[in-house]
């Protein structure tokens, strides 16, 4: 039951830490499945060799309707970002650039435009316990308007249509992340202005930035 979402929540788990942004049983994964019911990582899992038959099915209260294991202690978190958004898959995970900065600033400033597929300047909600009403508050306070935020002392959160694009956004605010610490460390960062900033979501949309097309297709080239 449900075996297309939880494969895909194995699967994504399994990645994000070969691709080093989760370590042990740091971080969680999740996927709407429909119906008000989400796949869900388990509590205590190691990511890295999670499998399909691991991961837990919870309805919108978080009780388990499916499945063997207790969902991860952060499953509030999921599911406050699913009630307040258009969310297919959230990931949070402790990726070290991303951590480091949760831990250092209040906020990543747009200094790169591809941080716009992300929706600017990166917030970092408020440290609060893990695991607690107020840090699902938090970080779906830092979400509005966004695909990603930091989570103060703690670590990054994103979502996505689905766990690809869920994922996709983890790599890009880890990189992000890693692009600000850099240019931190040479000097003061020169940030995108907001004229700037339209100008690239003007062009992205005229020339459809990121979509594969053919070779004569040209509708929208300038």
């Amino acid at each position: 039951m449900f075996d297309a979402e939880r494969t895909a929540v194995a699967t994504a788990s399994r990645r994000l830490a070969a691709e080093g942004l989760v370590a042990g049983t740091a971080g969680n994964l999740s996927a709407r499945c429909g119906d008000g019911l989400f796949a869900v990582t388990p509590t205590g899992a190691s990511l890295a060799t999670l499998e399909a038959e691991q991961v837990c099915v919870v309805d919108a209260t978080a009780r388990v309707v499916h499945g063997e294991l207790q969902p991860t202690s952060e499953v509030d978190l999921h599911l406050g970002i699913y009630q307040r958004y258009d969310a297919g898959a959230v990931v949070h995970t402790h990726a070290p650039m991303s951590t480091t900065l949760a831990c250092s600033v209040d906020e990543v400033p747009c200094i790169h435009y591809q941080m716009l597929s992300l929706g600017g300047a990166i917030r970092v909600a408020p440290y609060h316990t893990f695991g607690t009403p107020e840090l699902a508050q938090a970080v779906a306070d830092a979400l509005e308007g966004r695909r990603a935020a930091l989570m103060g002392n703690h670590g990054a959160v994103t979502y996505g249509n689905d766990l690809d694009a869920a994922v996709e956004a983890t790599q890009l605010l880890e990189w992000a992340c890693g692009v600000y610490w850099r240019a931190h460390l040479m000097g003061t960062p020169r940030i995108l202005t907001e004229e700037q900033q339209l100008a690239v979501i003007t062009a992205a949309i005229e020339r459809r930035y990121g979509a594969v097309r053919a070779v004569d297709d040209t509708e929208g080239e300038r």
